[in-house]
C-alpha cells in the first residue's frame, strides 16, 4: 500500500509537491494494487459511527471495521448536530440498525469557544459567523452524553434501536463507554 507522505515532513517526497498532488500519487498507486480490486460489492452496513475528523484516528484500523460494515460519519469533534443528516440516510437508504458516538481524548474542540472562534474568523476573514455554534466543548463525557441526547430527541432518525457513546484514548488506544 502507497505511503503518504507529505513534502515538509518526509525529505523523500518531491520538491514542491501540495498536499493534493501527494493524494493523488498515493491513489494511483493504490489503485495498481490487489487491494483496490477486492472491495466488496454492496455494503451490508450493520452501523453508523459518528467520529472526530481527527487525522490521528484510523476508524478502520482502531475499531476493526472489515470494509463495508459501517458509515463513518466524521466531523470537527464528532458532533451529533451535524451527523443527523447523514444517519438518516444511512438508516433509511441503507439500512444500518446501531450507532457510535465516538469523541477522544486531546480533542482540539477543547481548545477554544465559539466566541473565541467567531472573533477570529471576524478578524482574519472580515467574516460574520454569529449565528454559527462551533460546538466546542470542555468536559468530554459530558459531551458525548450531550450527542446521544441529541440523537435520542431527533425525529429523523431511529429511535428503535442502540446508540452508545464512548471515548477514545489517544494514549492507549482504548475506547471507554459514557453511561448516562
Amino acid at each position: 500500500m502507497a505511503r503518504f507522505a507529505m513534502a515538509a515532513a518526509n525529505p523523500g517526497a518531491t520538491p514542491g509537491s501540495s498536499f493534493i498532488d501527494e493524494i493523488l500519487r498515493a491513489n494511483a498507486e493504490f489503485a495498481e494494487g490487489e487491494t483496490a480490486r477486492g472491495l466488496p460489492g454492496p455494503a451490508g452496513y450493520r452501523g453508523a459511527i459518528v467520529l472526530c475528523m481527527d487525522a490521528r484516528i484510523d476508524p478502520i484500523q482502531v475499531l476493526g471495521l472489515p470494509p463495508g460494515t459501517a458509515h463513518i460519519i466524521r466531523n470537527a469533534g464528532g458532533r451529533m448536530a451535524e451527523a443527523l443528516r447523514s444517519i438518516a440516510i444511512s438508516q433509511q437508504m441503507m439500512g444500518t440498525r446501531e450507532v457510535a458516538v465516538v469523541h477522544h481524548t486531546e480533542c482540539g474542540m477543547t481548545t477554544f469557544t465559539s466566541d473565541s472562534l467567531r472573533l477570529r474568523l471576524r478578524e482574519e476573514l472580515g467574516a460574520d459567523a454569529s449565528t454559527i455554534d462551533f460546538l466546542a466543548f470542555n468536559d468530554l463525557a459530558e459531551s458525548v452524553r450531550e450527542d446521544v441526547r441529541i440523537y435520542r430527541a431527533s425525529a429523523i432518525v431511529r429511535q428503535d434501536i442502540p446508540v452508545r457513546g464512548f471515548i477514545y484514548d489517544i494514549r492507549t488506544g482504548r475506547l471507554h463507554e459514557v453511561t448516562s
